[in-house]
């Protein structure tokens, strides 16, 4: 699994006008190719009567499924575009679909690279980039004695709280990054004198937009 990685927040949309054509640009994080296709087949359902509804998306920790269409543009000119700014954006599990109705002036090759790519890169910019993080959840627990001290040592470090079990005894949940673990583990055994129970649970991906 990726330490991080960035994607989209999820869905969005924006629209553009360049020399009387309408380029909307639809954006959605996906995490398979069945739900890439899907999303595209509602974008084209929506906009079938679009001139065009280009599409490109991005999957798989290493980017291993990467497609680009260009749905009727001259080749090269629409889908490759979309799909280029989602490498240089490094966006991963991202799908987008620019539609475009014609608006009776021809662009040329070059002018439609740019077009798509202006379209998806306001698209993405609008619908924002978040960075997820895998986390370890680590468990704490301790007498009741302790709780005052470690919430209060947490809640001003760089540590996230993801949840206070009041129990026979207190169990403080905390998201760790993993390179982070060690370094975490020793500071509680101090704040603790040895006394806390450490254990490492689940791990999950936290994101926060990234800008």
């Amino acid at each position: 699994m990726l330490t991080q990685y960035l994607t989209v927040a999820g869905r969005g949309d924006h629209e553009i006008v360049i020399e009387k054509s309408r380029f909307i640009s639809h954006i959605a994080r996906v995490e398979t190719e069945d739900a890439a296709q899907a999303f595209i087949q509602e974008i084209k359902k929506k906009h079938k009567d679009a001139t065009h509804n280009c599409s490109a998306y991005m999957i798989g920790e290493q980017n291993q499924i990467q497609k680009a269409l260009d749905d009727g543009e001259p080749s090269g000119t629409a889908g490759v575009p979309i799909l280029e700014v989602l490498k240089k954006k490094e966006l991963k599990d991202t799908a987008v679909v620019v539609t475009r109705y014609f608006g009776g002036i021809k662009l040329g090759a070059g002018g439609l690279i740019r077009a798509y790519s202006k379209a998806t890169s306001e698209g993405i910019n609008t619908t924002g980039v978040v960075i997820r993080k895998l986390m370890r959840v680590i468990s704490t627990t301790v007498d009741y004695t302790w709780l005052g001290k470690l919430e209060n040592e947490l809640r001003s470090s760089i540590y996230q709280i993801k949840e206070i079990q009041y129990l026979d005894q207190v169990n403080i949940l905390v998201y760790v990054e993993e390179t982070q673990k060690e370094t975490y583990t020793a500071w509680i055994t101090e704040l603790t004198n040895g006394q806390g129970r450490i254990t490492e649970e689940e791990m999950i991906y936290l994101e926060e937009e990234f800008s």
